[in-house]
């Protein structure tokens, strides 16, 4: 009897997940606060441990975790809006 290939993981799901774990390890929330968030589930200014300190830490961690680069061009203030927009701008850092 063959084994079955494993199905293709979708790099998109790979994405949102990652940004969940992020989210949850940066953040110390717990995992089924991070998820129960949908793409428009407010983030900073609705989240207490999201502060300013909170921001420079994620990025830095996106950095490592996403193998990216981010500039100081690349934030706005959009980009921790919801989690919907940090998952789209993680998505376009690693389309790059």
């Amino acid at each position: 009897m063959r084994a079955q290939s494993p199905q293709p993981v979708d790099r998109t799901d790979d994405i949102e997940l990652l940004t969940r774990a992020l989210l949850r390890d940066v953040l110390g929330l717990s995992q089924d606060q991070v998820d129960g968030f949908a793409a428009d589930t407010p983030l900073f200014g609705a989240l207490p441990e999201l502060d300013s300190m909170a921001v420079a830490g994620l990025l830095t961690e996106m950095e490592d975790r996403f193998d990216i680069l981010i500039e100081d061009d690349d934030i706005d203030g959009d980009t921790f809006e919801t989690f919907g927009s940090l998952v789209s701008f993680a998505r376009s850092k690693v389309a790059q």
